[in-house]
């Protein structure tokens, strides 16, 4: 038997968050997702567009991926994007000590995000910092409330990884994500970017880039509640 994560809209139109296959030993990715959907008929639909992703140990699996005993195997709904590929362990691990990557249900506090960056290094001449807050209209409909949900182990090594991107990439000198889960209501903060750099230039590009693969990589699902219902958004700006 193999125990299949599902979350979002996925585990909501079969009303719960776990189901069991009866799978043989060396079974795929593929056999998986065909198992799947006999034993889930309203699945079958959704697994049919071919855009929801299989991972296997938190890293996105290709069809041919055979998997293993005690393997953590999740349904997840496209979020614009895969998951790519994830930092070592030790990487991994410095990044998060470091306190440079959070997901959080509390509020974060921009001010003294900022201080810290400051403390990071003399070298630093400019700190550039995205705030993104939850707004009360998106795509004509008044929004109440919104929640996101997210894979934990996954997400923040997808986080980790793009920080390690943008310091490699653009040559600056810290980096610190920060992104809210659960409900989160009209006005309050959501996600925070904050870079420091020697010059303005890499700093303002990093950012972009930050901000920008978050939104299409990172295991985060967002659900607006409206007056005429709930709905859960893909592509989330």
């Amino acid at each position: 038997m193999v125990k299949v994560r599902l979350f979002a809209y996925l585990k909501q139109i079969i009303g719960r968050e776990e189901v069991l296959l009866p799978l043989p030993e060396g079974a795929t990715v593929a056999m998986l997702l065909k198992q799947l959907g006999k034993d889930q008929p309203r699945l079958q639909e959704v697994i049919a567009t071919g855009r929801v992703i299989v991972s296997i140990n938190y890293a996105r699996a290709d069809g041919d991926e055979v998997i293993g005993e005690g393997d953590e195997v999740a349904l997840l709904p496209p979020f614009s994007g895969g998951a790519s590929l994830i930092p070592s362990e030790e990487d991994r691990n410095r990044i998060l000590t470091a306190g440079a990557v959070r997901l959080q249900a509390e509020d974060f506090h921009l001010e003294a995000e900022i201080k810290k960056m400051k403390g990071v290094s003399k070298r630093i001449g400019g700190i550039v910092t995205f705030l993104g807050t939850a707004r009360d209209y998106s795509r004509g409909r008044l929004i109440q409330q919104i929640t996101f949900e997210h894979y934990p182990k996954m997400a923040e090594q997808c986080l980790a990884e793009i920080r390690e991107e943008a310091l490699k990439t653009f040559g600056v000198i810290g980096v610190t994500l920060i992104h809210r889960v659960g409900e989160i209501a009209i006005g309050e903060n959501i996600v925070l970017v904050v870079v420091g750099a020697e010059h303005r230039q890499e700093a303002f590009r990093a950012c972009a880039f930050c901000i920008d693969e978050l939104k299409k990589r990172a295991p985060i699902w967002k659900k607006e509640v409206t007056p005429s219902g709930e709905f859960w958004v893909e592509d989330h700006a």
